[in-house]
């Protein structure tokens, strides 16, 4: 009977969510010990094979040593981490004491823990926070950031538990995969991943690669291409598809193009003006200025779409940034040449045990569950949510929204009640600003542009008579709290300028309104002319509004949840899709790292090169040969790997136009891509004996690295652009 009630519980819960029954039993357990712990001056080191007596004494450590004593769904959140699933808790419930309890659970079990965060600001925020408590716990604590130097990175990594934006992490990753001298490593090996924010670390950011790059060459710019297709026309020239993804030229525009140009677009062994032309084209129509990047000090810098900050570090790959630069008339940044890279899925998968927190994880379950092999716990509310949400609020038109929602903006201003309005980018923040400006209202805009001052507007933006404009980055890592009489009106009123391409970006900003009980309201004011509309049901036959200007028909709220469902299909395809092609990569790596670890780590080198070679090996310098045999290795070995980069990045770019002979782009990719591999093992070894041989080896290395993040084409590759119109391509003579 107890079973079939198991089953029967686990159909009725959430989707993708785990079991909490037995985590129940332990936090009920765990009350036992309250009143015997209080009493004790000194709190014992908790044995972490009675999971009641550690959440026991982490609930009063937290208590003494925080003035934060958790509630029982806080503790339900810290054993689905140390189940290793991924706590939904929603925004104000707790999560950063939640995941600091399960940290040091991690720890006292003798496991290191790096506790990944999605910024800087918020490592160090949390680390330095939540130190007292460590130290209680008998756990020691650090945290790393951009600045830090090799020390202090050495320092932190030394700790049991470790925060630090996810980002760098990889970079550090990345830095000691060229490490020559075992000693000068840094990071330790994984074993437990925290991931704070984990929806958008693990699925929004999955397929981001980091990059570790050398030599400093200056990029190449195309500002001829960038002056040629300012003057191209959409519709007669080019076509941008429906999701606005893919822009191509028509067969007219291909035929100017050629002509201004004295060249054949489309000579497959001769690829490269398409390619700059395309990337230049891409620059003009599908990114646009203040929506996908700012300029800032001379500089382009991406705007990260799911938080809308800065992408600090971040660029374009394969040409796109410097088709920006060019664009924007800026010179180009340094190009180098990729002396590895690593996505953050493949990072976060290195670890043994991944666990993580998030206010939206169920929407995005089955990516989860599908890349990491993660389950969902949802943690119910301290306190049940008041939060009074609205239904959309429909318009035909943009301008009429933008109308509407101004004056509901002014309408609610006159009572007092603090407003946060969330827009899609930073030039919507701004023109709403202007607009609210005229009407006399003084809001405080939060953008890409002021994201230093991030922290300060959050503070403030639950006050009275507040108005807050922001973009997404509004919606992480940060509470706000109601100031003095709020409540009484009504507490936050959140509203929503649009509906966002994912569904989880707009549950976190309604999140912002009605933390941990208190009251609070939201609601989104729509147009059907919106981009969302526009680029993902375009063929939808929108209804009539009613005389006020509201479209009510239920078949309007169809239409932009359908155009919400298939952004996020589109989303999870390309996900998908690009672990396809990295998947065989991180495998690769995995190889000749081992490979690489072994050089480095043992005599293994020294005893290949004495073997093919005993009489060179005789005659070298006994104490130096050693260690000359483990560097001419290791430098066949990155030098060897960096032209296989190459090689697969090339081989990606052209491998599409394989369909047009009915072959399969992926399965060719990787037939290809395994069979250089197979002879790269031989290449290294050749490699390595001939510099061996050679009186005086070259072993240079690039004298600057550097790392940064790459925007993973949202467009995907050239070829790929090109693909759909190459057969209707102007008439060959």
């Amino acid at each position: 009977m107890a079973s079939i009630t198991g089953i029967v519980r686990n159909l009725l819960d959430r989707p993708g969510g785990a079991n909490l029954s037995p985590y129940r039993k332990v936090v009920k357990a765990a009350a036992g010990h309250a009143d015997r712990l209080k009493t004790l001056d000194e709190l014992p080191r908790p044995d972490m094979s009675d999971l009641a007596a550690f959440c026991a004494v982490a609930r009063e450590a937290a208590d003494r040593t925080l003035g934060l004593r958790p509630y029982d769904v806080q503790l339900l959140g810290t054993l689905a981490l140390l189940d290793g699933k991924v706590a939904e808790m929603a925004t104000g419930e707790g999560k950063t004491l939640s995941g600091a309890m399960a940290a040091a659970g991690y720890a006292l079990k003798g496991r290191r823990v790096h506790v990944m965060s999605v910024n800087d600001y918020l490592a160090r925020r949390d680390a330095e926070w939540m130190a007292p408590f460590y130290e209680a716990m008998g756990v020691t604590v650090g945290w790393l950031d951009q600045n830090s130097t090799p020390a202090e990175r050495r320092e932190a990594y030394a700790k049991d538990i470790t925060y630090g934006p996810v980002s760098e992490i990889g970079f550090d990753v990345l830095r000691d995969r060229l490490r020559t001298d075992a000693s000068e490593l840094i990071v330790p090996e994984p074993e437990v991943a925290l991931v704070d924010e984990a929806d958008s670390v693990l699925v929004d950011e999955a397929r981001v690669p980091l990059v570790m790059a050398g030599s400093s060459d200056a990029g190449n710019t195309v500002p001829e291409m960038a002056v040629l297709v300012r003057t191209l026309v959409r519709g007669y020239h080019y076509e941008i598809d429906e999701q606005a993804r893919n822009v191509y030229l028509t067969p007219k525009g291909a035929e100017t193009v050629e002509k201004r140009l004295d060249v054949e677009l489309y000579d497959q062994d001769e690829p490269g003006t398409l390619i700059e032309l395309n990337l230049a084209l891409h620059a003009h129509a599908l990114l646009t200025r203040d929506v996908d990047y700012i300029v800032r000090d001379g500089k382009v810098q991406l705007i990260n779409p799911s938080r809308g900050r800065v992408a600090v570090l971040q660029r374009w790959p394969n040409g796109l940034q410097a088709a920006v630069e060019a664009k924007e008339a800026l010179p180009a940044s340094d190009k180098g040449e990729i002396l590895d890279s690593i996505t953050i899925q493949g990072l976060i998968r290195r670890y043994p045990r991944v666990c993580g927190m998030t206010g939206t994880a169920v929407a995005v379950h089955e990516q989860l569950g599908e890349f990491y092999g993660l389950k969902v716990a949802v943690i119910p509310p301290n306190r049940p949510c008041v939060r009074e949400d609205e239904p959309d609020r429909i318009y035909p038109t943009v301008p009429e929204k933008e109308s509407a929602l101004v004056e509901e903006i002014q309408r609610v201003h006159e009572t007092g009640r603090p407003i946060l309005i969330g827009t899609l980018d930073v030039a919507e923040s701004e023109n709403l600003a202007d607009l609210l400006r005229r009407r006399g209202l003084e809001p405080v805009v939060l953008n890409a542009k002021n994201d230093a001052e991030e922290a300060a507007i959050i503070a403030r933006a639950g006050e009275r008579d507040a108005i807050t404009v922001s973009t997404q980055m509004a919606g992480r890592g940060t509470d706000i709290r109601l100031g003095e009489g709020v409540a009484e009106l009504g507490g936050l009123y959140v509203i929503g300028s649009g509906r966002h391409a994912s569904s989880r970006l707009d549950d976190q900003l309604r999140g912002r309104a009605g933390r941990q009980g208190d009251p609070g309201g939201s609601v989104f004011f729509v147009g059907l002319e919106d981009e969302l509309v526009t680029q993902f049901a375009p063929d939808e036959r929108p209804p009539a509004a009613d005389p006020d200007g509201l479209v009510r028909h239920r078949r309007a709220a169809y239409i932009v949840g359908h155009a919400q469902r298939i952004a996020e299909g589109v989303n999870l395809q390309i996900h998908r899709n690009t672990w396809r092609y990295t998947r065989l990569l991180e495998q690769q790596r995995e190889l000749i790292l081992e490979w690489r670890d072994k050089v480095l780590h043992t005599d293994s080198a020294a005893r290949a090169l004495a073997a093919a070679h005993p009489e060179e090996w005789a005659a070298a310098p006994e104490d130096t040969r050693e260690e000359t045999a483990r560097q001419i290795v290791l430098h066949a070995i990155d030098t060897c790997w960096t032209e296989h980069l190459a090689f697969l990045h090339d081989l990606r770019e052209g491998i599409h136009l394989r369909a047009l002979g009915r072959m399969s782009p992926i399965d060719e990719f990787q037939r290809e891509a395994v069979a250089e591999y197979k002879t790269l093992q031989a290449e290294i070894e050749r490699r390595s004996l001939e510099a061996f041989q050679a009186p005086e080896p070259d072993l240079k290395r690039p004298e600057a690295t550097w790392t940064y993040l790459v925007q993973d084409n949202p467009f995907g590759t050239e070829w790929d652009r090109i693909l759909k119109r190459i057969k209707g391509g102007p008439a060959r003579t």
